[in-house]
Parts: C-alpha cells; sequence; structure tokens
C-alpha cells in the first residue's frame, strides 16, 4: 500500500466525549480489534481498517493480551501496522490493553495478581513496540486475589510510565466500588469501565450505570450491535461467511432467535424512518442520554466504519421513538 498520510478533514464530522471527570476526550466511536486483526487474518485488510477509522476522527483503538487468535496476535498486528503508518500521529491516538483473561499456560497467564498484570503488560508493550498505552485494563474481576493487588498493580503501572490512565472491564457494581475507592485512595483514579451493552443487553442499566456517573467514571459499551443481531446482516438468515455460520464461540446460530430477529426487523423500520441503518440506530441509542462515553465497535470492512460513522449526522431521537424502541424490546 502506498504512503499513508491522514486525512486533514479527520477531526471535522467526529463527535468528542470527555471521560467521567477526567480531562481526556474519547471519540463517540471506538474500535476495537477483538476480531480480524489475529495471525489468521489478513493484515492489509487491517491495515485498510486502521486508516479509514483514523482519517474519520476514531483516535482510540481497544485491544487486549488474549486478542487474536492466536493469542497476542492482534497487539504484534497493531504494532506492526502503526510503525508503518501511525508513528507519527502517536500523541493524536489513544490506545488500550488488558490483562485478565487466560493469555498464557500456568498460573500466572489469567486472572489478577500483581505478577499477572505488571508482566502481562510488559508482554503487551513488546508486542504493540510501544513504551506506553494510555489506557491499561483489569479485564476481569478476580475473587481470588485481594481487589487491592490488583488496583495496586494498576497504579504502579501508571507510576513506570508504563500507562498513562487505568480502567475496568466485566467488574459488578459492587466490585467497582471498591475499586474506584481503592484507586482514588492510591491517587490513580479509575478512568473508565468497559462492559458490555447494546439494546439486548442492558446490565449497565440496573446499578452500574448510576454508580459510574455518581463517581466520574467514563463508560465505554463493547458489543454495542449485540455482535451483529443488530445490524442487516441476519435479518433474512445466516449467511454462510458470517461468524455464526462458522466456529466463533461468541455468537452461534442458536443464538439468532426468531424473537430476536422479529425485534430487529421492526426495530430497522423505525431506523429506516430515521433515515439510517439499523446499526446506526442502535449506536446512536447506546449513545443517547450523553451516559455512555463511547460505543466500541468491530467491523471486518472500510464500508462499515463509513456505515456506523453516519449516525452522527442524526444522533438524538423523539421520546416518541424511545418509547417505541422500549415497546418492540419488551415484545
Amino acid at each position: 500500500m502506498n504512503e499513508y498520510v491522514a486525512s486533514h478533514q479527520r477531526y471535522e464530522t467526529m463527535t468528542y466525549h470527555r471521560c467521567g471527570r477526567s480531562g481526556l476526550k474519547l471519540p463517540a466511536i471506538s474500535l476495537g480489534l477483538w476480531h480480524n486483526f489475529g495471525g489468521i487474518d489478513v493484515q492489509e485488510n487491517g491495515r485498510r481498517l486502521l486508516r479509514r477509522a483514523f482519517d474519520l476522527g476514531i483516535t482510540h483503538f481497544d485491544l487486549a493480551n488474549n486478542y487474536g487468535p492466536p493469542p497476542g496476535s492482534a497487539e504484534e498486528t497493531f504494532g506492526q501496522l502503526w510503525r508503518k503508518d501511525f508513528g507519527a500521529y502517536r500523541d493524536e491516538m489513544i490506545i488500550s490493553t488488558k490483562a485478565g483473561y487466560r493469555m498464557w499456560p500456568g498460573p500466572y497467564g489469567e486472572w489478577g495478581s500483581r505478577k499477572s498484570m505488571l508482566a502481562s503488560l510488559d508482554q503487551s508493550l513488546k508486542r504493540l513496540n510501544m513504551e506506553y498505552v494510555d489506557i491499561y485494563y483489569s479485564h476481569r474481576f478476580d475473587k481470588e486475589t485481594p481487589l487491592e493487588e490488583t488496583m495496586s498493580a494498576l497504579d504502579q503501572a501508571v507510576r513506570q510510565g508504563k500507562a498513562l490512565y487505568v480502567g475496568i472491564s466485566n467488574y459488578g457494581p459492587e466490585e467497582t466500588r471498591e475499586a474506584i475507592s481503592i484507586l482514588r485512595q492510591l491517587g490513580t483514579p479509575c478512568l473508565i469501565h468497559q462492559c458490555h451493552y447494546s439494546m439486548y443487553e442492558r446490565k449497565l442499566e440496573e446499578e452500574l450505570q448510576d454508580t459510574l456517573l455518581e463517581s466520574g467514571v467514563g463508560t465505554i459499551a463493547y458489543s454495542p450491535l449485540a455482535r451483529g443481531l443488530l445490524t442487516d446482516r441476519y435479518l433474512n438468515g445466516v449467511p454462510e461467511d458470517s461468524r455464526a455460520a462458522g466456529a466463533s464461540i461468541f455468537l452461534k446460530r442458536e443464538d439468532i432467535t426468531p424473537e430476536k430477529l422479529a425485534k430487529s426487523r421492526k426495530l430497522q423500520e423505525l431506523a429506516e424512518q430515521r433515515g439510517q441503518s439499523l446499526a446506526q440506530m442502535a449506536i446512536a441509542w447506546v449513545l443517547r442520554h450523553g451516559r455512555v462515553t463511547s460505543a466500541l465497535i468491530g467491523v471486518s470492512k472500510e464500508e462499515q466504519i463509513d456505515d456506523i460513522a453516519k449516525l452522527l449526522d442524526n444522533p438524538s431521537f423523539t421520546s416518541a421513538e424511545l418509547d417505541l424502541i422500549e415497546r418492540i424490546l419488551g415484545e
């Protein structure tokens, strides 16, 4: 591919939200590298996705130590590509990674011990070819390790200059409150919580969202499209080249129920009335009311990024539209 020069218009259409009560702003749409950047994927396609995202003002790129497959390969791919294309733009980018899920054999390759958290970060930085990440997460709560130990490892990562901010992911409300308190006492505030949130997954709203808002912690939502169920991908069946038709452990044919498809079709009708695709409306819904800082998307094609970014042309809902969405989801 040709030498990359970022679009001069990259900041003209993207919206940026302050992350909690911090000084950091994140784009309304962030790009996750959970899929399509592993060692089994075509690197040049990943390169096109990163270039297109950055040209549209998407400055936040989210990884984890075990993303691939194989584990670690997404970080390796990103490290190679950012060196080729984005070295001059490092200070315009927010790079995050995580540790907590299984990465290497033995008792130190997962969960939340200081040993595991700090060793994993060192490995991630080598794969990324970076001196630091902008955000380092505890990827999941470890009930067998004192939370003070896990949070002090995050604090140490910042004090060592290996991370600028820290966050947590997949923590329940009680653990979240405790983690926020510990980090505040250590002098390294919790920046952000990454959680599963979509029209079909709303546990965030039960208690966690209020906890985060009261504490001044930002929220970034992963799987806002319900792994494709809130797009037009499955409305007429399961395409043979889709994730659900393959060996994915995250979305299977049996997850695509008639009930959810019926809801998605009705939601698509509303989206069309709004002049949007279902994906655009679904992510706009996640960002409604300003309670979620950023929606984390995963894509396999450039046109998917273009489509989702257009939601910023119509991000608001009328009360009647929100009521109709609630009725559809409650059926």
